[in-house]
């Protein structure tokens, strides 16, 4: 167990999830949109003050000034959102209300980010491996306070090759473990240390995965678009995400990093419930 803290210095952590990226997600571009985006929503809500205030002024005198309350109290929670976004990721402390303002800021500030960005040149990809890299050192600042059966380990149906005669849905006891897919290395992890573990053909039934086990804390693998619908869709619920590689394309024959999954679990497991370390390569 001593050798646990320089597995997860903040060199490391960057390692998390890039591994099946073409480069390193950053946070300073998560940072940068979110800031960019709210900024220019509030001038927005500013501008569209001029409007009641010229027009509906000469309905009722006091339209003008509900009006420029309402929009005012919009330009506070999108400012305190950002504010308490960038501080949470800059301290790693959570502050009062940061859950709720993490919340609104997944499920509105970040299609606006991503539209921002797209009108900057820079791809949606890039940024969700941002978010997701966010979202990973928040929910790693929780630290080893999970028992492994309130840990479940959420898979896409991709994982498995297509050419295989047995098709895994929630039973993955049926897989033969013949190593060809990553599903072998991942039941073996499970097996060891004593999570749960599940495979989603979609989102919905993901989200009935959850409801129907309901765990603590969720180390899901996807794409980026998935991780980050999951991550939206499951808050407060915490999801540590891991990116997986697509040699041959988006949702064929995927695979991923197995020591990244039993490093994660090393870290949110509490330290009496570890079992030694035998990290192992999917082939």
């Amino acid at each position: 167990m001593k050798h646990l803290p320089s597995l997860f210095s903040r060199k490391y952590v960057s390692d998390f999830i890039h591994d099946a990226a073409p480069k390193a997600p950053r946070k300073r571009l998560f940072i940068g949109l979110i800031t960019g985006t709210s900024v220019l929503l509030c001038l927005f809500l500013l501008a569209g003050w001029i409007i009641p205030v010229v027009g509906l002024g000469n309905i009722h005198p006091s339209i003008p000034y509900i009006t420029g309350f309402l929009l005012a109290a919009c330009i506070g929670v999108i400012a305190w959102t950002a504010l308490s976004m960038v501080l949470q990721i800059a301290t790693g402390r959570k502050f009062r209300g940061s859950s709720r303002m993490r919340g609104l800021a997944n499920r509105f500030l970040l299609p606006c980010m991503e539209l921002v960005a797209r009108l900057v040149g820079i791809s949606a990809d890039e940024v969700r491996r941002s978010f997701i890299k966010v979202n990973n050192e928040l929910s790693r600042n929780l630290g080893p306070v999970f028992t492994p059966e309130n840990i479940v380990i959420l898979l896409p149906h991709c994982l498995q090759r297509t050419d295989c005669e047995v098709r895994l849905t929630s039973l993955t006891d049926a897989c033969k473990r013949c190593g060809r897919c990553p599903i072998a290395g991942l039941l073996s992890l499970r097996d060891q240390y004593g999570v749960r573990l599940a495979i989603a053909t979609g989102g919905s039934i993901a989200r009935r995965i959850v409801v129907d086990i309901r765990p603590r804390l969720i180390i899901a693998v996807a794409c980026e678009r998935d991780l980050t619908s999951g991550i939206q869709d499951t808050h407060p619920l915490p999801v540590y995400g891991i990116l997986n590689h697509r040699p041959q394309g988006p949702c064929h024959n995927t695979t991923l990093s197995l020591s990244l999954v039993e490093n994660a679990l090393r870290h949110f497991i509490i330290p009496e419930k570890l079992p030694l370390a035998t990290i192992q390569e999917c082939p």
